[in-house]
């Protein structure tokens, strides 16, 4: 794939989404699914040999990973980002409620913000968990990220591979039916977006989550947690109840052994650093004064990537 077309904007009805991303905002809660990667994903974290003094937390309700980095790494302070003030606030709100936890004893407590309050160089680790599949242009949100980090800070980050649900999508072929969701981008392309919003060395690896759910209406409950249709190819105006008991039997068919439905997640794990700025040589070349310090910091020896000294264990 040309790298044109991987810096495009991803074919979803920004509508929808928008709509799909107030409800989940407003849940009382963030989806399970979510705190279970949280945990993989932390899993993780000992390859990293930085210890960051700012934590970027971002997409932080959603993310549901306050728990694992506090655990992880107690004395960081956090910027926990959310989309919008009334999320902003909201968090606040909650946070203001639990004043009186030991926890707040334990270490520094999250600063909460919006994603335009974030300014640059501001964390050594930023941290996205399950959020970047609901992004338009996932690369944009990667330059983000890349000017939010300070020069040498990492990035961890998760989301929806292409692998997920298509036992979902083959019923839905086998049905007539338009698509149940829109596609999610491969591992591969989403590492080369990486390099061209400006990160070095990403590593990028996956794993295939099987959930299973005691009924069908159970299975789209949980599905509906998660996110919404926001493919634009999907059917047009409301499903009836007759059609959603169609969907619940098809899916007890594809049951395992014990006869509960199934569906599988593939869910991407990436990370990468922020390297020192490199200028385009020209006959004259201007730098800001922040990234010729940088450079001069960079210009001591250095290992070299997977070597201590980077970061990479």
């Amino acid at each position: 794939m040309a790298s044109a077309e991987r810096s495009a904007r991803r074919p979803l009805d920004a509508v929808a989404l928008a709509r799909v991303q107030q409800r989940l905002q407003r849940a009382d809660a963030p989806p399970w699914l979510h705190g279970e990667v949280a945990r993989r994903m932390a899993e993780r974290l000992p390859v990293i040999k930085l210890q960051p003094a700012r934590i970027i937390d971002w997409g932080a309700f959603l993310g549901a990973s306050a728990a694992v980095l506090a655990a992880a790494y107690p004395r960081a302070a956090v910027l926990a980002v959310e989309p919008d003030a009334q999320r902003r606030d909201a968090s606040v709100a909650a946070a203001a409620r639990r004043w009186w936890s030991p926890l707040r004893w334990t270490g520094p407590q999250a600063s909460v913000v919006t994603e335009a309050a974030i300014g640059a160089g501001q964390g050594q680790l930023l941290w996205s968990n399950m959020g970047l599949h609901g992004a338009i242009d996932p690369q944009a949100v990667m330059r983000a990220w890349h000017r939010a980090l300070a020069v040498d800070g990492f990035l961890m980050f998760s989301t929806l591979g292409p692998g997920s649900l298509a036992g979902l999508r083959s019923l839905y072929t086998q049905q007539g039916w338009g698509p149940p969701h829109a596609p999610f981008v491969d591992m591969h392309d989403l590492g080369d977006m990486l390099v061209e919003a400006g990160f070095a060395d990403p590593v990028m690896d996956q794993e295939t989550i099987t959930l299973t759910w005691p009924s069908g209406d159970a299975l789209l409950a949980e599905l509906r947690q998660l996110g919404g249709n926001v493919d634009p190819r999907r059917h047009a105006g409301l499903r009836t109840p007759r059609w959603r008991s169609r969907l619940a039997t098809a899916l007890r068919l594809d049951a395992d052994a014990s006869g509960r439905p199934r569906l599988a997640l593939e869910v991407v794990y990436g990370h990468a650093f922020r390297p020192p700025p490199r200028p385009r040589l020209a006959t004259e070349t201007a730098l800001p004064l922040d990234d010729m310090r940088a450079m001069v910091r960079a210009g001591r020896p250095r290992s070299r990537a997977g070597e201590p000294g980077r970061g990479l264990g």
